[in-house]
């Protein structure tokens, strides 16, 4: 016997003198909870059995069944009850005889966690009352058939996001009777869009389908002058991956009690997404080394990567923005809470927060890569959640930008939002959380700024339009484009925009004045520049137009410096360096052509097949500096995807995957990938070499598990050429 208590002792976490309980931070753990809870002594002759006893309960669980239908959760592939809050559900009970409501008194209790308490709302007793009040908990019977009653119980509209485990009690003269533990009653509650008191309610039908309901969305990449698009398995319904959600919560040591407000569930998963400071789910990497890991670009969804955090517990290697992005919008999903994917084209890294991203240029009007620090990214994706702020003043509810991508940190940890993009717009970037950072992705200046002999610092130009070009989102219900600019930001150059700066300067967000720094831009001379589109391996040609609007001749000393560049901006190396001498003669336009032969660029190329090119410009008669600077990506053959066969659930389908190696090199070591929410689980191939222009095949057979319109994601990736993906929509028959 001493040996069973000792245990038990061990087991008993530390208090301390602060609480009277230890913090309930997890979903996971139980109590005991007695099935017989005297009152006091207990007469001899007592028989519970001589009582109202449960003999058993009935959840209405089944995906066809009421409950999941009418809370929208039939899709989650969960033996168990799943509803929303605020909503109504049923249950019925069998008693071992009839219940006679004049003497019998029972009630139901949900609890969660190690350590219930009611005023924390972690043990819930639910009485039966004759009418249901919206939003309340409560219960009342429906319906009575000999030894069974049907309930209809109304959960909080405010209640706990989570797994409860239910227990019927049941009063006695002498004590209270429950149901013994049975895991198959266990009820998840999640957040609730379609109940107007629950804060993350949205009133349109058709955002709840797409916002909540759809389990596969599109990733915009690429830049602002090529913008490419790939399909994403959020899989937010597929086995397991409610578990694995509601286990970040638990990682994160969110407190059970706080796990009802979208405002903390957001701000904590924003920093559990990431494995920096909290081991984390998913590991950043930005080098292009992707060893004793999968590359970024091979991921086509979240789901594998949610499972493997759930099982191993350690950062799921590796992820870039729309990975991360990816998986934290499936989280939002899965839990209820409106989501969806931005892209934020030419967007803002700001080391020093300043609104301004500084370049240096040498003497030559070249950039000077050792002492420019800031960078902009070609694209950078973070999410949006919908909910109420209650914390803010009126009006800033909405869409709350929430990013997991580890920039910068906030609080100590690398974190970012929820931040009202209602504030952004509007520059009141004095409302928590991270509003600053946020407002500076999307509003910054690029200021190219030389050096004198003497020290003295010269502005050569200023360009107020690069920054936050163009936000985007997948349309509602299609696979289409939607600009959501306008929701960021007034229009470029209006009064108002001008008016949302001063704000966000008067709370605080730096914008340097240049007092000391002269600024005179060169007027007379316009210079622009185009890159030809081509498919990865040609040769291509940069053109380089002049306008002279004066009646002077002038000679540009013409640099153009192209680099491989990390799609976060960051230089990896200089591949082109051309330098020539334009003749411009009065009131006229020239062109001027600079060729890249493939065999420059090839060998250093990365992951997005991304180059950024820099043209500076000096007249050698006023001394005065044009520069300019455009990402651009070059065009990556893709995949097709083919079925054979007839498409219907429970039959066996057929599937192939087809690629064609365009490049000047054999590929080696390629791993493909399938998936398709509803579909098949993700299945793997690898190939070890793909010789020039030859094409392979890879057939998958699979058994379809549900009917409707569904799609087909496969990816290809492989040391010299990565971001290869397909997508195929395939509608699925009844039998």
């Amino acid at each position: 016997m001493s040996e069973t208590t000792s245990t038990n002792e061990q087991k008993k976490p530390p208090l301390n003198g602060r609480r009277a309980l230890p913090s309930n931070i997890s979903n996971e753990e139980e109590n005991e909870v007695p099935e017989m809870e005297p009152f006091g002594l207990i007469p001899r002759g007592f028989n519970p059995k001589d009582y109202l006893r449960v003999v058993d309960i009935h959840m209405f669980k089944d995906p066809h069944e009421t409950n999941k239908q009418q809370h929208h959760t039939d899709k989650y592939y969960n033996p168990k009850l799943i509803v929303r809050r605020g909503q109504p559900f049923q249950i019925q009970i069998d008693f071992n005889r009839p219940y006679k409501p004049e003497t019998d008194q029972f009630w139901l209790e949900y609890l969660i966690g190690r350590y219930p308490q009611q005023n924390k709302g972690t043990y819930i007793p639910v009485l039966v009352g004759d009418v249901l009040k919206p939003g309340e908990w409560g219960a009342k019977i429906t319906h009575k058939e000999n030894n069974s009653i049907r309930l209809s119980i109304m959960s909080s509209a405010t209640c706990i996001i989570g797994k409860f485990r239910l227990y019927v009690a049941v009063w006695t003269p002498f004590g209270i009777l429950r149901t013994h533990r049975d895991s198959a009653t266990d009820t998840y509650i999640l957040f609730n869009p379609w109940c107007q008191q629950d804060a993350v309610y949205l009133d349109d039908e058709k955002e709840r389908e797409e916002y909540v309901l759809n389990d596969v969305g599109i990733v915009f990449h690429g830049n602002i002058n090529d913008i490419k698009l790939r399909s994403w398995s959020y899989g937010q319904f597929e086995e397991n991956i409610l578990d694995a959600c509601l286990f970040l919560m638990d990682k994160a040591e969110l407190e059970l009690s706080g796990r009802g407000n979208p405002i903390k569930i957001c701000r904590v998963a924003s920093a559990v997404i990431n494995s920096r400071d909290d081991n984390g789910v998913i590991a950043g990497s930005w080098d292009n080394t992707y060893t004793y890991g999968v590359a970024p670009s091979a991921w086509t969804g979240s789901v594998d990567i949610l499972l493997e955090y759930y099982s191993s517990k350690q950062p799921v290697r590796y992820g870039q923005c729309w990975v991360f992005a990816g998986v934290f919008n499936t989280f939002l999903r899965c839990l209820g809470i409106p989501a969806r994917l931005i892209t934020n084209y030419s967007s803002a890294h700001d080391n020093n927060a300043n609104l301004q991203l500084d370049f240096f240029l040498d003497d030559e009007g070249k950039v000077d890569t050792k002492i420019t620090k800031d960078s902009v990214w070609n694209y950078h994706c973070w999410n949006e959640a919908w909910m109420t702020r209650p914390d803010l003043p009126v009006g800033f509810g909405g869409w709350q930008v929430v990013d997991a991508t580890p920039q910068e940190t906030s609080d100590g940890m690398y974190r970012c939002g929820p931040s009202s993009v209602q504030a952004i717009k509007h520059g009141h970037v004095c409302f928590q959380f991270d509003a600053p950072f946020v407002y500076a992705e999307v509003n910054s200046d690029i200021v190219y700024s030389r050096r004198e002999k003497n020290g003295a610092q010269v502005i050569e130009k200023i360009d107020t339009n690069h920054i936050g070009q163009l936000i985007v989102t997948k349309e509602v219900g299609g696979d289409g484009m939607m600009d959501i600019t306008e929701e960021y930001k007034f229009q470029e150059g209006s009064e108002e925009e001008r008016l949302a700066l001063e704000t966000a300067v008067m709370y605080g967000v730096k914008k340097q004045t240049p007092q000391d720094t002269a600024y005179q831009p060169q007027r007379d001379v316009d210079m622009d520049f185009q890159v030809q589109k081509v498919v990865l391996g040609s040769d291509f040609k940069v053109t380089i137009t002049f306008r002279n609007k004066s009646g002077n001749y002038y000679t540009a000393a013409t640099h153009l410096s192209g680099n491989i560049v990390f799609y976060t901006g960051v230089t990896k190396n200089e591949f082109k360096k051309h330098s020539f001498s334009a003749k411009l003669e009065p009131f006229s336009s020239s062109a001027f052509d600079v060729v890249v032969k493939s065999s420059e660029y090839l060998s250093d190329l990365m992951d997005q097949a991304s180059f950024h090119f820099f043209v500076t410009a000096r007249i050698s008669e006023t001394g005065k500096i044009l520069a300019m600077q455009k990402a651009t990506v070059l065009e990556i053959p893709t995949l097709r995807i083919k079925t054979q066969g007839g498409m219907v659930v429970g039959k066996e389908m057929s599937v192939t995957v087809e690629f064609t190696n365009p490049l000047k090199q054999t590929l080696e070591n390629v791993t493909l990938r399938l998936e398709g929410p509803g579909l098949l689980r993700t299945m793997k191939k690898e190939f070890r070499q793909i010789p020039t222009n030859s094409t392979l095949i890879w057939e998958v057979k699979f058994i379809p598990k549900r009917p409707g319109l569904r799609k087909l994601i496969a990816s290809l990736n492989c040391d010299a050429l990565r971001h290869v993906y397909g997508e195929l929509d395939v509608q699925i028959q009844k039998l």
